[in-house]
């Protein structure tokens, strides 16, 4: 083991691949899931199960966050059992959720009146990526702070870039989610358009990958969507919620999307329509409803 103790908080899709590749790594990990029974196979990888996010933070130098939403952060930090009330001078939290830029230099500075640092690191890659431990991580908050957990950082990403101050790490992913977004609907776009041209879509995805259109996205989306499968990877849901947070922060600093304005809309009528468990990808879905046309596969 190393001697430095880590506290992970979330271990969902994303956050227990990066839990595990820490434990793996030779860390040793206090773990907390508010659904409990998704931290107890932890046991098993040699974690310690904590009650409260509190605990988690009495027994760890470092303290992970990795949860779905703004409110979700807020609680899981300052509610009742928080991570505030466990917190001691000379901790570091680190937030691998992606959340509202302000949200994160709020809990930046009331974190800092405890003497406790803090740093914004959402992710990007995908539960691919967060398995693989490649995932690309974006920092926000000093450069000093992240110099010291930089080497746990590197168990789980291979491209960390300190953005800026604090939430500075939160608009880039941000940003990142309006460029994602764009090629998950221009993907299912052109997909469509070719099946309804009547040309064979894997030879057009053949032919375009090897020129500007290239992209992560056409490397790894269209083969599960020709396959048939729908499943997450990223959920809609998520890909929504972030697209809401770009909207809300653009609304905040008078920036006009346009593009992204059409796409969170998209995304927005996946949830709607009780589909929002499924991929970012599938939102080809309503694509394929505005055109009547669905995608064929071989699943």
């Amino acid at each position: 083991m190393t001697t430095t103790r880590i506290g992970y908080i979330g271990l969902g899709t994303m956050g227990g691949a990066m839990a595990e590749n820490l434990i793996r790594a030779g860390y040793d990990l206090t773990v907390y899931n508010r659904t409990a029974s998704k931290a107890e196979r932890f046991l098993g990888l040699g974690a310690l199960l904590a009650e409260t996010p509190a605990e988690v933070a009495r027994r760890s130098e470092v303290v992970f966050v990795n949860v779905s939403d703004t409110p979700d952060v807020l609680e899981v930090v300052f509610g009742a059992n928080g991570v505030a009330e466990g917190a001691h001078a000379g901790m570091i939290l680190v937030d691998h959720s992606t959340i509202k830029p302000g949200a994160s230099r709020e809990i930046y500075r009331r974190l800092q009146e405890l003497g406790v640092d803090a740093l914004d690191a959402p992710v990007s890659g995908g539960d691919i990526g967060a398995k693989n431990g490649t995932l690309t991580i974006m920092v926000g908050g000093d450069a000093e702070v992240l110099e010291k957990v930089r080497p746990m950082l590197q168990v789980v990403g291979k491209n960390i870039t300190h953005v800026g101050e604090a939430g500075a790490g939160q608009v880039a992913k941000a940003a990142n989610q309006i460029m994602v977004a764009a090629q998950m609907v221009a993907e299912a776009e052109l997909m469509l358009f070719a099946q309804k041209s009547g040309v064979d879509v894997r030879k057009v995805l053949e032919a375009i990958r090897g020129g500007a259109a290239q992209c992560w996205t056409l490397d790894v989306k269209p083969q599960r969507l020709l396959a048939g499968n729908r499943a997450p990877g990223f959920k809609s849901s998520l890909q929504a919620k972030d697209l809401n947070i770009v909207m809300e922060t653009a609304h905040e600093y008078e920036v006009v999307l346009p593009g992204t304005a059409i796409n969170t809309q998209l995304f927005n009528a996946m949830v709607a329509a009780g589909s929002g468990d499924l991929d970012n990808s599938a939102v080809i879905q309503v694509i394929e409803g505005l055109n009547n046309e669905e995608l064929v596969t071989s699943g």
